[in-house]
């Protein structure tokens, strides 16, 4: 297996480490030297499967944190705590491919466009040449900027503004070409190398989600949410896979509502071109303590539910395209 350079800002590294090759790419604005994220993955995987972490970064720069109004309320808020502790279990009890992110949600969420922009916290606000409101038409139904979480987070539900004074024009596009930019350039050719070893790939984009309350007429609230963007991010046939896999396990799921995934799904997901894409929004309360902070007793057998998700879903995708032999020979 080899990485190479496509020409993006921000070029990757691939370092040989026993039975897996390991990447890290990218940069964190203002802590030198630090990656924005790293990829792992087997020499020869047997699924073609990578899980990738965009929300669970905590690499956070000291000017940054110097600038949030309440930094442990909303790092605790805006991370998916913890979730790429489950992100490498599942990954080595699988041997899927393992992107994970290490620039935090508050220094740039990627899983949004790199065009939705709040430029009200900009200094010198929004640039002539950018017209108001009009993000690139294939991403506007994620504009989320005027809510308070668009590509830098302004502001919390119930919290109020994130930030002490305005973010300089310089640093939002080192962010989005150090993180934003390097991280799906990556993430784009991982997918591509998969699709071309094995027909077919797919990305499961993990997260987690704090505790809902039980649908009208359900017994259970979710523990797992599946988006594929209602049905436009991958097969049919892997969706309902999932679905009857976790309701098999007994892990009470839900499909698309509240979460039917975001930006990721939407650039990423090509299922008419073998390229399939889930999102899964993991409750916190499943594997962190009772503070939602720190893990908890279930993080050992919510990883083991998910890995065996992933190893369903891997043999779905390798027979989508075409790939039962290699599965089969991997096995």
């Amino acid at each position: 297996m080899s990485r190479t350079s496509s020409g993006h800002s921000e070029p990757h590294a691939a370092t040989p480490d026993g039975d897996l090759l390991r990447v890290s790419g990218g940069r964190v604005p203002g802590l030198e030297g630090r990656a924005a994220f790293t990829f792992a993955a087997p020499h020869h995987a047997g699924l073609p499967v990578l899980v990738a972490v965009p929300h669970a970064g905590r690499a956070y720069p000291a000017s940054v944190t110097a600038r949030m109004r309440d930094p442990l309320a909303s790092q605790l808020r805006l991370e998916d705590r913890m979730v790429d502790r489950l992100g490498r279990m599942v990954a080595q009890e699988t041997g899927a491919g393992l992107l994970v992110a290490h620039a935090p949600r508050a220094l740039l969420d990627l899983n949004r466009a790199e065009d939705d922009i709040d430029w009200d916290m900009i200094e010198g606000g929004r640039p002539d040449h950018v017209a108001p409101h009009a993000p690139k038409a294939e991403h506007s139904g994620n504009r989320r900027a005027r809510s308070g979480l668009g590509l830098v987070p302004r502001r919390l539900p119930g919290t109020g503004e994130i930030w002490r004074g305005r973010l300089p024009r310089a640093e939002l596009a080192a962010r989005i070409a150090g993180v934003h930019r390097a991280y799906h350039g990556f993430l784009g050719e991982e997918l591509a190398r998969i699709r071309k070893v094995w027909g077919a790939a797919l990305l499961i984009d993990l997260h987690s989600m704090p505790p809902l309350r039980a649908a009208e007429g359900e017994a259970l609230a979710p523990q797992i949410v599946l988006g594929d963007r209602f049905g436009v991010s991958c097969d049919h046939a892997l969706m309902g896979r999932a679905l009857h896999h976790l309701a098999c396990c007994g892990v009470s799921a839900a499909q698309n509502r509240p979460y039917s995934g975001g930006y990721v799904l939407d650039r990423h997901g090509q299922p008419q071109r073998g390229i399939h894409a889930v999102q899964i929004e993991v409750c916190r309360s499943t594997y962190l303590d009772h503070r939602l902070a720190e893990p908890g007793e279930g993080m050992g057998a919510m990883a083991t539910a998910l890995a065996s998700l992933v190893r369903t879903l891997g043999a779905e995708t390798a027979r989508l395209g075409g790939g039962d032999s290699l599965l089969q020979a991997a096995e």
